[in-house]
């Protein structure tokens, strides 16, 4: 197994085929947040591609090496080259790369909330892939073209049944009738580590809603392990289009500082009132 942040070979399966997995991780002076959930969700991935794992006792020290600050570890395992076309080699050997990215948070979205938008695209269903966080993401990166303008952070997207699945790099949480739900991803979408802890740490229940029951929802929020959590505040057709929108309230900061904690940020002080 190679390591490093050396180029992968063209012939390798996570090249050719998107044919592997991936995790990305904050890290603050060597220290990563919610590792073990990435740990948990990595083996699972390679558990069901049948991708040998690297051993814990490998992976374990690799984020301490990200140095002092707010850092961004990426970590990329694919089945590695060999096979005959689609068919993977019989023995894979894995391989392993990884980089550290400075990073920083947008605290403007934290306080000030973000407008979204819905993309025209929905997303296919596959239960085997469900919840991955697989390399062939190119369903993302067609939603994510839909729009160029820098006042929308992100798009929600749904699947061909019509069900509310994800943003196209964030989890979606809502309040609904003073209940805290997150969308089912049974059939496709990523099982964030936030999301996952979050569910552990709050009463929060996983259901199947349709994009016409935004307007039902007393708080929406964004959020994945690097980002934390974002507000929505106007959500858009998916031609830019305003259709709902939110004011700020105590609401949103008290689910916001759950993550803020979970992920070593300052927490978020009260909406102050007009």
């Amino acid at each position: 197994m190679l390591n490093g942040d050396t180029p992968l070979p063209l012939d390798d399966r996570g090249v050719t085929y998107g044919d592997g997995l991936f995790e990305t991780v904050l890290v603050r002076d060597g220290q990563p947040y919610l590792w073990d959930y990435h740990m948990v969700r990595l083996l699972a991935g390679c558990q069901r591609l049948g991708i040998p794992a690297p051993a814990r006792d490998e992976l374990d020290p690799l984020p301490g090496r990200a140095g002092p600050g707010l850092h961004v570890f990426k970590l990329i395992l694919t089945r590695g080259s060999g096979g005959r076309g689609y068919l993977p080699p019989a023995s894979p050997e894995s391989r392993l790369r990884w980089q550290y990215l400075p990073f920083a948070a947008n605290e403007q979205r934290w306080r000030e909330g973000v407008r979204v938008r819905h993309c025209a695209l929905r997303l296919s269903i596959q239960p085997m892939l469900a919840g991955l966080k697989h390399l062939n993401r190119l369903e993302n990166v067609l939603a994510r073209r839909e729009w160029s303008d820098p006042q929308t952070a992100e798009g929600l997207l749904c699947d061909h049944e019509g069900h509310l699945v994800e943003a196209t790099c964030m989890n979606i949480f809502w309040r609904r009738r003073g209940v805290l739900e997150t969308p089912r991803l049974e059939r496709c979408g990523v099982a964030g580590t936030l999301r996952q802890a979050l569910l552990e740490q709050l009463p929060m229940f996983e259901v199947d809603v349709g994009p016409g029951h935004l307007d039902e929802m007393e708080a929406l929020w964004l959020g994945n392990s690097i980002q934390g959590i974002w507000p929505v505040t106007r959500l858009d057709n998916d031609e830019g289009k305003p259709l709902v929108e939110w004011k700020l309230t105590d609401v949103h900061r008290e689910f916001q500082n759950v993550a803020q904690r979970l992920l070593g940020y300052p927490e978020l002080p009260k909406v102050e009132k007009p």
